[in-house]
């Protein structure tokens, strides 16, 4: 066969994996791979990296697709890794393509040379690489992109040195990694189910815990329908990214808190837990006591062999969750439907000073958001309240899955861009919105119809609260005075204004159907003080 160059064989690669997206915020290193960019994949530019990963992180977890993002080496590799511990968290297949100095120059370290460069980006990455010839790089790529649509799912590093690009390759190298496949989904054993099924008949309070990895609309129907037969309340796993059962569903109990011994308090009822697509469990604020309550026996599905290896109680099983679910909804014995009721929503405090409180902000998106409406949330304000949001379908909320700010701006472009059907709603507190601004001029200058609602309070809210919990006392470094939301959207060439009271949100929330490029509307908060 003739000879093809590499950058011919790389888009090839990337064109079997369905890729027709490319995030990235490129560098001099990187102007050799964009000179052969092909027609077919567009290359969305970023301002800065952190945001390009969030926006392909979005783009991939929407659009249950391999995102792909394209960096400058070490340094713009380092300026994203904030956001790569979000991904790396919430098993996001993201392909990351980092630029390397031209070969000659790398032994001199030259500068722009990425030193070391596959342990950069440990341990947020699966794998990482950097080829031995130029000739590897399309098989290191799709070596990659397999590795992180491979269960556990998950970020992948590839280091290509600039003069790689161009250089010639034998095009029978090259054919055979465009029809490539891996099955990277394992499935819990036949006998395992079985075992699950008899625990969840014999017990006499069984209850159902959910984590992100059961929200897919498969996944939806399938807990629902085990949920359902079973007579199983339903709890989300403490600090969810993702919202994984309908919220206004009789079985849905709402959220676990965050300590250890709050999470064994708050399921001391119940004698099993069956954990689905969750980890056990990702606590946060310091509650000491015991995983669970004397006597109670935890069981659970996984797909990551970390996840199930370091959880704090339980007998874990490492297969496909919504899989397991499914099968389970058809094997367990019927039961009455689950005991206690759903959550009744608190009356949300009234407006005081022109102010408004979290709860009363988020029940006016809620009443005004479109019903196929997505919202990705960066409120740190409000990230224990998101259950006062409906949501009847399967992914329609997302937050950063390590906790790290600077995400959900940027990711909700990606994940406007993964379905243009569904209205996007950004809801961001004033603090989280100064990480990654920028990705607001990516969403001016492509049309990306996302409306953002920045809640502002001029203070690190949840941090507040966190004070007062570590009983730290109040020194002013927390204020975020002067912050003026309207005036950077602005600047960044997005339509945007304050707003007076909670009916002007409504009617913006309510036409982000309709619009036809970004917007940014900015509500004022009261203090967490």
């Amino acid at each position: 066969m003739p000879a093809i160059d590499v950058a011919q064989a790389f888009y090839d690669v990337l064109r079997a994996r369905g890729v027709t997206r490319i995030f990235g915020n490129p560098g001099s290193n990187e102007l050799t791979m964009l000179k052969h960019l092909p027609d077919d994949i567009e290359y969305v530019l970023a301002l800065q990296e952190g945001a390009a990963i969030a926006m392909a992180d979005g783009f991939a977890q929407a659009s249950g697709t391999l995102g792909v993002v394209n960096l400058h080496s070490s340094s713009g590799t380092g300026n994203a890794m904030g956001n790569l511990t979000n991904s790396a968290a919430a098993h996001v297949p993201l392909l990351v393509i980092a630029g390397q100095q031209s070969r000659r120059y790398v032994p001199l370290n030259a500068m722009l040379t990425n030193v070391d460069a596959t342990r950069l980006a440990d341990p947020l990455v699966k794998w990482a690489t950097e080829p031995l010839r130029p000739d590897d790089v399309p098989l290191a790529v799709s070596q990659a992109a397999l590795l992180a649509q491979s269960a556990p799912t998950g970020p992948v590093f590839v280091s290509v040195p600039l003069d790689d690009w161009a250089r010639p390759m034998d095009a029978a190298e090259a054919a055979p990694l465009s029809t490539r496949r891996v099955a990277g989904a394992p499935v819990v054993a036949e006998g395992v189910i079985d075992e699950i099924a008899a625990a969840l008949d014999a017990a006499r309070s069984p209850v159902l815990v959910l984590g992100p990895g059961v929200d897919t609309e498969a996944g939806w129907a399938a807990t629902r329908a085990l949920s359902e037969r079973a007579g199983l309340p339903v709890w989300v796993a403490p600090s969810p990214s993702r919202a994984p059962f309908p919220t206004r569903h009789p079985h849905f109990r709402g959220i676990l808190p965050t300590g250890l011994g709050a999470v064994a308090e708050t399921l001391a009822a119940h004698d099993l837990v069956l954990t689905l697509g969750a980890a056990v469990f990702r606590y946060h604020q310091f509650v000491d006591g015991s995983p669970l309550a004397a006597g109670a026996r935890l069981i659970g599905v996984t797909s990551d062999p970390g996840e199930a290896a370091r959880a704090a109680v339980g007998e874990l099983s490492v297969g496909e969750p919504v899989d397991a679910a499914a099968r389970l909804s058809v094997r367990v014995a019927p039961r009455a439907s689950a005991p206690g009721n759903a959550p009744a929503l608190e009356a949300a405090p009234p407006e005081a000073d022109g102010a408004q409180s979290a709860a009363a902000i988020l029940d006016t998106v809620d009443r005004a958001k479109p019903d196929d409406a997505v919202v990705v949330l960066e409120w740190t304000s409000a990230d224990a309240l998101w259950a006062r949001l409906t949501f009847d379908r399967a992914q329609s909320y997302y937050f950063p899955a390590n906790g790290g700010l600077g995400w959900g701006l940027p990711a909700a472009v990606g994940v406007q861009l993964a379905d243009p059907t569904r209205p996007v709603i950004a809801v961001i507190g004033d603090g989280a919105m100064q990480y990654t601004p920028s990705a607001l001029w990516t969403a001016a200058r492509y049309g990306i119809p996302v409306t953002f609602v920045i809640c502002q309070n001029r203070e690190y809210g949840a941090l507040q609260r966190f004070s007062r919990f570590l009983e730290v006392p109040d020194g002013g470094y927390l204020d975020l005075p002067g912050l003026d939301p309207v005036a950077i959207a602005e600047g960044y060439g997005i339509d945007s204004r304050r707003v007076d009271g909670l009916d002007d949100l409504e009617e913006v929330v309510r036409q982000a159907a309709s619009a036809t490029g970004p917007r940014l509307v900015v509500v004022t908060q009261q203090s967490q003080r």
